[in-house]
């Protein structure tokens, strides 16, 4: 009788703890690496190397507003107006020490220079978050660049 007891206590506790596993968070990884900063702001710029005829270059940039609020913008500047600009946004959100799509967008503008995007993101906090962008201009050849900013921590 007193083996069934133990035995039942060990399955009880082992029931307790099993239990408890559901209930611990999950805590973000704040480790700062190189694709982070400590600012509030970081921004990223990239001219055409081709130094073509229609992209001239594209600008990103995440900047934190609150402790669950980014804002994410995004530039493409061409040389003259060009039939086709496009600007593809993505906020990227570090979890377990990589970085993967959380939001994104696509735009494009017709007969402009520019095409320039500022977005307001309600965000979980306690993650750094990054902005990818993919900018170009099509005016006959289609010119293309990308850009990421660092990430910078919500919390």
């Amino acid at each position: 009788m007193k083996e069934k007891g133990k035995k039942l206590v060990k399955v009880i506790c082992m029931i307790i703890c099993l239990s408890l596993v559901n209930f611990i968070p999950v805590m973000a990884d704040n480790t700062i690496t190189d694709l982070e900063t400590e600012a509030d702001f970081a921004e990223d710029t990239t001219y055409s190397v081709l130094r073509g005829n229609n992209l001239n270059f594209g600008t990103t940039t995440v900047k934190k507003l609150a402790s669950n609020k980014v804002l994410v913008s995004g530039i493409t500047q061409c040389h003259h107006n060009c039939a086709t600009v496009y600007l593809n946004l993505y906020l990227e959100r570090k979890v377990n020490g990589t970085y993967s799509t959380y939001k994104n967008w696509t735009f494009t503008a017709s007969n402009v220079s520019n095409l320039t995007k500022d977005i307001t993101v309600i965000v979980p906090k306690g993650y750094y978050y990054r902005v990818r962008g993919y900018h170009a201009a099509k005016d006959g050849s289609k010119e293309s660049v990308r850009t990421v900013t660092k990430g910078v921590l919500v919390k």
